[in-house]
């Protein structure tokens, strides 16, 4: 009988069994191990210090726009309340009698000229809140007006102001249907806006 001779493995020679170099089956990707580094004592993550950011500059203080100066054509536009236009009128009234009685010889018809633009510049520097207070106002001040006009004494002074206010009340009429009228326009421009206004749509 022959005996079967067992060879030792060499190198070269075919072995069974799967081989080493060669790749087997995809297995599940394999998780990065994380790193130590960040981790303090008792697997703790050490938080890092973060470098400052950008430092926030403060806003900066937004100054009121200043008041347009006034050109050499262009006129002053107060806003005067009731209260205002009525001191307004009666000072400046009171001061253009005045001059008339020292430059006119107490003249009522130069002081009834100067009267009707003083009418106009108070219906027209009346606030809006207040626009029917214009057409009181502008009597009251021209008779407050002719005192420095009336010459005499006490007695004398009031016959002369009732004598003024009946001989010149062309004037006096001129001047309250001016500012009347210049009230009234003042007054349908605003409702107008007001409906212009209201009747936009919204944005």
């Amino acid at each position: 009988m022959e005996q079967h001779r067992t060879r030792s493995p060499q190198y070269g020679t075919r072995q069974y069994g799967p081989r080493r170099d060669r790749p087997g089956p995809p297995g599940p990707p394999r998780q990065p191990v994380p790193s130590q580094a960040g981790r303090g004592a008792g697997g703790e993550p050490v938080r890092t210090a973060r470098p400052p950011g950008p430092q926030r500059r403060p806003a900066p203080v937004r100054r009121p726009a200043p008041a347009p100066a006034l050109t050499a054509g262009r006129l002053p536009n107060p806003r005067l309340t009731g209260l205002g236009s009525g001191l307004f009128c009666a000072v400046v009234m009171f001061l253009l009698g005045a001059l008339c009685s020292a430059l006119f010889g107490a003249s009522l018809t130069a002081y009834g000229v100067l009267f009707l633009p003083v009418c106009v510049l108070t219906a027209l520097w009346v606030r809006r809140g207040d626009l029917m207070t214009a057409p009181v106002v502008v009597p009251i001040a021209f008779a407050v007006g002719l005192l420095p006009l009336a010459e005499g004494g006490t007695g004398s002074r009031l016959m002369g102001l009732l004598t003024a206010l009946a001989t010149q009340a062309g004037w006096l009429y001129g001047g309250t249907l001016i500012a009347g009228l210049i009230v009234i326009v003042r007054r349908i421009r605003l409702v107008h806006r007001r409906r212009t206004a209201g009747a936009r749509p919204p944005v």
